[in-house]
């Protein structure tokens, strides 16, 4: 998979790309991921992305010319699957968001700033829309961050263990059950002795159970 990130800030988000799991994809080969300046594709001066937004108002809005040029830049190059805008309007991101764009092999993302981008940005080039929540960060390179990261970790051969990913929280429509790990007694708080047991499809059962009273607990608007 190639994944290109354009933002007004690139260098805000190159650290989470720089370890753990992200950065292990990026060096076996499984994912690429490219960094691209918007004020790189600028033709005054001053590098200017943004201008005051017509009809007046507060706030700065990103300039379509430039996201222009570089989203056709790319695209002269390749073919791409999805131009996806990171915005609080877009879809709120979930699992089977991640499992969907995990799929795809060229991904554009686009980091919303200021009050947003001039809406024929999104009318002619974007394909998906998508939210981290309902709140608003200083931009979207952050939340394209978490994006990444949902849809990287899905790749097959970036896990250790391939079937770690299809056992979280919501892959099955519930929230995952509780873990254990050694020492088995702690202070007199002790793992469950199913778990110890050796029993497989009593652990199974077990696990399945636990995770469908969590989820009637924390999160009861996924069992309808």
């Amino acid at each position: 998979m190639r994944i290109d990130i354009i933002s007004v800030v690139p260098d805000l988000m190159r650290s989470p790309f720089d370890g753990s799991i992200m950065k292990r994809a990026q060096d076996a080969g499984l994912v690429d991921v490219y960094f691209h300046n918007l004020r790189d594709y600028t033709t005054n001066t001053y590098k200017q992305v943004d201008d005051y937004p017509y009809g007046g108002g507060a706030g700065m809005v990103l300039m379509i010319a430039p996201i222009d040029k570089c989203i056709s830049a790319l695209k002269a190059e390749r073919d791409y699957d999805a131009v996806i805008y990171m915005t609080p309007d877009g879809n709120v991101l979930n699992q089977g968001t991640a499992n969907q764009l995990s799929l795809l092999k060229n991904i554009i993302v686009l980091c919303g700033h200021y009050k947003g981008v001039d809406q024929r940005v999104r009318d002619l080039f974007v394909t998906h829309e998508v939210s981290i929540g309902d709140y608003v960060l200083s931009g979207g390179e952050l939340a394209a961050a978490v994006l990444c990261d949902s849809i990287i970790r899905l790749i097959p051969g970036v896990l250790g263990n391939e079937t770690s990913a299809l056992t979280d929280s919501f892959q099955d429509g519930l929230l995952a059950p509780p873990v254990y790990t050694r020492p088995a007694d702690y202070n007199g708080h002790k793992v469950p002795d199913i778990l110890t047991s050796g029993n497989t499809p009593k652990v199974d059962t077990w696990r399945e159970e636990q995770a469908l009273a969590i989820t009637k607990k924390k999160r009861p608007d996924l069992m309808e």
